[in-house]
């Protein structure tokens, strides 16, 4: 009950946060786009009072020019439209109705250009309360200049922002409301194939690693994860099939030289007095001898499946093969041929490119007949080691398999050989992480491996 609660609550806790990011997003938006348009509309509203205003003015200044004002101005139809006609000492040479009979209300000074400029007035004598837009317009001749005052209130305008603003604020919350029940409703839908996806993955397990996910068959975000986790499963089902593998080929291998050392020396401590060992101690060191090779190779795999950086620094490839080719004479009766091994400086790790031309000798030790040849030029940029014997040769189907771990050829399963199936592979390993390559070129008879590491940048 615990687990399926617990999915059941952070898919609903995440719905959550996923509809009230939604819902603030949605309100700050309706916020912003209401007071934009209350701003605007009374910026186009006042604007269109300033207008009226202005042409009004304009058209009692052509009266003035035409020399027919008289004490009352007629009444353009607007009866909130205040007009004083003011002349050059102050006095009020004409009116409209709604000021009749009044002293001067206006007292600045008029604009000269053709577009209009307004003033906010407020506390005018007659209405104190009121806000006007009153704009001057000079008219008259030079020596009888006179200024002609128009306004209009903004009450009405006031007033209808007022009720948008009312309207606003109760429909924004409704539109909230309805839209954030919309977003619930379609995280919801949208999670739901997550869920799903959530789901499947929580059942597999390390011993099922077979299973899938079930891709949508939409073609979106959602159906590219699916498929992306599947590709992630089967490289995960890949790697755990060949840690298995190799688990249990290193255990197959591990057991050989143990049960033969442990039998041996059960035989011994049974049997002291009958024991020759004499003849048994170097059967025993070489079971311990087979033993640490292959605990040794399976260290080195262990360290290069950790993909560790590798210590690279200018290195001389030719010392490193002169010193493994004498070690190799050391254990060999075989003549190795090195004549033809001239210098090459490489960038790489000293330690590793030895285990290299170690682990190629013994490879080529373990088949040689006779003799073994080791070359080392640089052609191109490139350091080109290249290790022949004259052995059975390796069969052109089998020379990508022997870099693949435990792979031995028949050839070369004899016990006494002391081969794990590890050495080729850890030199792969090694030169891959070198950006090199190794190949298997023909050759009659025995085998040839090539090896080609970029060399050291000047």
């Amino acid at each position: 009950m615990g687990t399926p609660v617990r999915g059941w609550w952070s898919r609903r806790s995440l719905r959550l946060r996923l509809t009230t990011a939604a819902a603030l997003v949605i309100t700050v938006g309706l916020v912003g786009a209401s007071l934009v348009l209350l701003a605007w509309l009374r910026v186009s509203l006042i604007r269109g009072l300033d207008q009226a205003a202005w042409q009004r003015a304009e058209a009692v200044a052509e009266i003035v020019d035409s020399g027919k004002l008289s004490g009352r101005l007629p009444s353009p139809g607007d009866r909130d439209i205040t007009v004083q006609v003011i002349d050059w000492k102050g006095s009020v040479r004409s009116s409209s109705p709604n000021l009749q009979g009044r002293s001067r209300v206006f007292a600045f000074p008029p604009t000269t250009s053709d577009e209009p400029h307004a003033r906010s007035l407020r506390h005018l004598p007659y209405v104190e309360d009121a806000t006007w837009r009153a704009v001057a317009v000079p008219a008259g001749t030079r020596k009888d200049p006179v200024t002609v005052y128009a306004a209009l209130p903004t009450e009405d305008v006031d007033l209808s922002l007022a009720k948008l603003a009312s309207g606003l604020a109760l429909g924004v919350p409704l539109a909230v409301t309805a839209l954030t029940s919309v977003a619930w409703v379609l995280t919801g839908r949208a999670l739901f194939p997550v869920e799903v996806l959530r789901a499947q993955a929580a059942e597999i397990t390390a011993s099922d690693l077979s299973r899938r996910l079930d891709v949508p068959p939409s073609a979106d975000a959602l159906g590219r994860l699916a498929t992306t986790l599947n590709d992630l499963l089967a490289r995960v089902e890949t790697a755990a099939r060949r840690q298995r593998q190799f688990i249990a080929d290193a255990a197959h291998e591990l057991r050989s030289p143990l049960s033969s050392l442990h039998t041996r020396l059960q035989i011994a401590a049974r049997h002291p007095d009958s024991a020759d060992w004499r003849r048994l101690a170097p059967a025993l060191v070489e079971d311990c001898e087979r033993l640490a090779r292959l605990v040794d190779d399976l260290f080195w795999l262990a360290r290069l499946d950790a993909r560790p950086r590798l210590r690279k620094r200018p290195v001389d490839l030719d010392e490193i093969v002169f010193a493994e080719v004498s070690r190799a004479r050391e254990r060999t009766q075989l003549l190795i041929d090195q004549h033809t091994v001239n210098g090459a400086r490489v960038d790489g790790d000293a330690d590793a490119l030895a285990r290299v031309v170690r682990n190629l000798l013994d490879n080529a030790l373990r088949h040689a007949v006779r003799r073994i040849e080791v070359s080392l030029r640089v052609c191109s940029g490139t350091a080109q080691l290249v290790i022949t014997d004259d052995g059975p040769g390796i069969p052109e189907p089998d020379r990508r398999r022997v870099f693949h771990r435990f792979t031995r050829l028949d050839d070369a399963r004899a016990r006494d050989t002391g081969g794990s199936g590890l050495g080729l592979a850890i030199v792969r390993d090694i030169i891959t992480a070198h950006h090199g390559s190794i190949d298997i070129d023909d050759h009659a008879p025995g085998a040839r491996l090539v090896v080609r590491i970029p060399t050291h940048a000047n």
